[in-house]
């Protein structure tokens, strides 16, 4: 039964799959890591001085708080982009060992 069990982990490659979920939220946490400590300092320090705002999280109107959806917003392009070249990099590698 074990054998069976393992072929099929091998078969499937969920061992792999494992190691990718794994792999991939630690690098969530550095990618959102280098987006908002270093990169979000350096985007957001000239806007929200010449709109005369400490801290983006506070812009709000009547209670909807804009400003962590643009926040977000930003997180969000930044990292989808960093996660496309990573994959293009990967897949084109991958294409390459193929031929």
């Amino acid at each position: 039964m074990m054998k069976e069990f393992l072929d099929f982990l091998k078969h499937y490659g969920v061992i792999g799959l494992a190691i990718a979920v794994v792999i991939g939220g630690k690098l969530n946490d550095l990618v959102t890591s280098v987006v908002n400590d270093l990169l979000m300092p350096l985007i957001l320090q000239p806007a929200l001085r010449a709109a005369n705002v400490d801290d983006i999280r506070k812009l709000s109107y009547n209670g909807i708080l804009y400003g962590k959806v643009i926040g977000a917003s930003i997180d969000f392009l930044i990292v989808a982009f960093v996660v496309f070249m990573i994959a293009k990099h990967f897949l084109k590698e991958e294409t390459v060992a193929k031929r």
